[in-house]
């Protein structure tokens, strides 16, 4: 039997590769690029033509690539899955953040939502997200669109009295992922390393940098690799984010056996659970203490076990395989 035939367009590259090489061994499949406001007719164009070829279109995140999928799927009788990553279905002015403070791209989310055939949310708290702007389909909570590679993302050698947290700087990131709590959270820590690992996309470097005392270090532009081995030094990982729809970097440092001190906010009690510390956002007093208390904690064991079953990768390979047939019948 002829396999069937799906268009894969991409809102993020690296999860959109990772998804494929799943699913490649079951449909045939091809892909087609992301919007391009630069190009706008020849990117409509790939995707009205995949879509003719295809008997599904798959996106991640509902944005305009996904809206032109979802229609054309309707149009011409294919079926339509989107992954909604979280951004699409986020309203906080407050910081900055979401597509449904946009009234330009609002309509668009809105019209993805309630017109695919299936959504997949990341998390509960996602598809929580999503019941406040749209009546869906069929909405299902797949937590294998966060695959952890629980092999690589392991503890190796021993633990250090590092502090760490991770994800691009700007001046949008400062504020959402709570990097500006992370830095004054180490004056209250002065014999404690801690490190913040990415890449700067503005200059906004240069504040984070202004309020930071000396015992904190900023890596750069940090690759997977790179990344694995600052989770497999640290004792404590930090995400004191305003705002998570799941949290991949927190995931695969808590595989790598890091204790994580978190805020409760968005889907991070889904990943952390009773493994961690939690802290109210934006205190940087009370992350310290709640730092210190990680430190001293053996926790990290617990957050792998955590990590390893819940987000097991055979099972949540099955589970994306399985709703995909499922859609297809």
């Amino acid at each position: 039997m002829a396999k069937k035939k799906m268009l894969a367009i991409p809102g993020n590259d690296i999860f959109l590769k990772r998804d494929i090489e799943i699913l490649r061994n079951h449909f045939d499949i091809r892909t087609a690029p992301g919007f391009n406001r630069r190009r706008p007719i020849t990117t409509t164009f790939r995707i009205l033509k995949g879509t003719l070829w295809a008997d599904l279109t798959f996106c991640h995140f509902a944005g305009t690539h996904a809206f032109l999928a979802v229609l054309f799927s309707k149009i011409f009788g294919k079926k339509s899955l989107v992954i909604v990553g979280g951004y699409e279905v986020a309203k906080l002015p407050e910081i900055g953040y979401g597509s449904m403070s946009q009234p330009i791209y609002a309509p668009i989310v809105r019209f993805v939502l309630n017109h695919a055939d299936k959504l997949f949310a990341v998390s509960e708290f996602n598809k929580e997200e999503i019941l406040k702007y749209a009546k869906p389909k069929n909405v299902r909570v797949v937590y294998g669109s966060n695959i952890i590679d629980y092999n690589k993302f392991r503890p190796s050698g021993e633990k250090e009295e590092l502090v760490i947290t991770t994800g691009f700087i700007k001046q949008l990131t400062i504020k959402r992922k709570g990097f500006e709590t992370f830095v004054k959270s180490a004056e209250y820590m002065p014999e404690v390393k801690f490190a913040l690992i990415g890449d700067y996309l503005d200059d906004s470097i240069a504040y984070l940098k202004s309020v930071a005392p000396p015992n904190v270090t900023f890596t750069g532009p940090a690759g997977r690799d790179e990344v694995l081995r600052w989770c497999q030094k640290a004792k404590v990982y930090c995400q004191l984010s305003y705002y998570e729809s799941f949290g991949v970097a927190l995931a695969e440092a808590m595989a790598c056996g890091c204790v994580p001190v978190v805020t409760n906010k968005g889907a991070l009690p889904e990943v952390v659970d009773d493994t961690g510390f939690y802290v109210p956002y934006g205190d940087a007093e009370v992350t310290a203490e709640a730092i210190k208390k990680a430190l001293n904690s053996d926790n990290g064991k617990q957050a792998r076990e955590r990590i390893r079953q819940m987000f097991p990768t055979e099972k949540l390979q099955r589970e994306l395989v399985s709703e995909v047939e499922e859609l297809l019948k």
